[in-house]
């Protein structure tokens, strides 16, 4: 608590604090401040908050030792009556901007009021942070946020205006990305996309599309491998939450492009036995020498029922 009362010496010279004010005068400072680089950045409207608040104290001191109105609040009655102001206005100014795009017949932000807060913040809505912005939320249904996911995310993230939403992605992205939160915003992202009652899967098309928007970027080599082939394939139509899961315990387990330590005998989803066979078919094909490289593409056609095509360079083109 010392360092912000030094700093406040510095901001407002000379004030000469008492015991008291002391002991509260951090604690209202610490009710009005949100954001900035320190307390070095507080401006003019909170300092003057700062002095008004320091008065008060004063008179309510002054009250009580000339005997005056005993109904003057303390120095604790005014560090709680100043931070429920606060935290009052804060409020309103998050529930106002959710009415500024929230749609008039649902009270809810639907997907268009997603894509104009989106442009506001000049961030694509297909962006990754729209979706880490859902899960901050909790948001339950895709391309909805309810005032109360609003009003959850928002206060966590300190942000009571377009701007300072904007300002607090990057740290929103930092807070995902720790290993403690990333599990649960793969896991979210799944359950997110889930539209319809009692669905328990996604079609191979989202599921591509999902994990190259979640999970490239952390694990390139293995998204883009498994995307090429599931959408080689013809035996999954669908991906469910035990495979998704599975992908992501593979991405952290298992050394990649060489597999060495994938043990089929262990409880993997069957998904990914596939997955491992065709992508050692497949290496196994580019590390051959020519004279085996027509053997193993015959092998992957037949088992992935392939159309393949041996140029005289001996290069294999295929195709589904």
């Amino acid at each position: 608590m010392k360092q912000p009362l030094l700093r406040i010496h510095v901001i407002i010279p000379n004030l000469n604090l008492s015991d008291d004010e002391e002991n509260v005068l951090p604690l209202f400072v610490s009710s009005i401040w949100r954001g900035g680089s320190g307390f070095d950045s507080l401006s003019s409207s909170i300092r003057v908050s700062l002095l008004d608040f320091i008065l008060k104290m004063r008179r309510s001191s002054a009250s009580k030792k000339t005997g005056q109105s005993n109904s003057t609040p303390n120095a604790a009655d005014l560090f709680r009556s100043a931070s429920s102001k606060a935290s009052s206005k804060e409020s309103e100014r998050i529930d106002s901007l959710f009415y500024s795009y929230a749609n008039g017949s649902t009270g809810l932000i639907d997907p268009e009021g997603i894509e104009a807060l989106c442009a506001d913040m000049e961030v694509d809505h297909t962006d990754v942070r729209v979706l880490m912005l859902a899960w901050k939320m909790k948001a339950e249904e895709q391309g909805y946020f309810t005032l109360d996911e609003w009003r959850r995310g928002l206060k966590a993230l300190r942000a009571d205006t377009v701007s300072k939403l904007k300002k607090a992605l990057p740290d929103l992205e930092k807070e995902v990305r720790r290993p403690s939160n990333f599990a649960d915003f793969y896991s979210y992202a799944f359950q997110y996309c889930l539209t319809e009652e009692k669905q328990k899967s996604i079609d191979i098309e989202s599921i591509c599309e999902l994990l190259t928007l979640v999970l490239v970027s952390t694990f390139p080599a293995q998204v883009n491998s498994f995307v090429e082939y599931l959408k080689t394939q013809n035996d999954y139509k669908v991906v469910n939450m035990d495979q998704w899961m599975g992908f992501f315990r593979f991405c952290n387990e298992i050394s990649f492009p060489t597999l060495n330590d994938y043990d089929p005998e262990l409880a993997w989803p069957l998904i990914l036995d596939n997955f491992v066979e065709w992508h050692s078919l497949k290496r196994n094909h580019r590390n051959a020498p020519e004279s085996d490289r027509c053997l193993v593409a015959r092998a992957l056609g037949a088992r992935y029922k392939l159309y393949i095509i041996i140029t005289a360079d001996a290069n294999i083109i295929y195709h589904t």
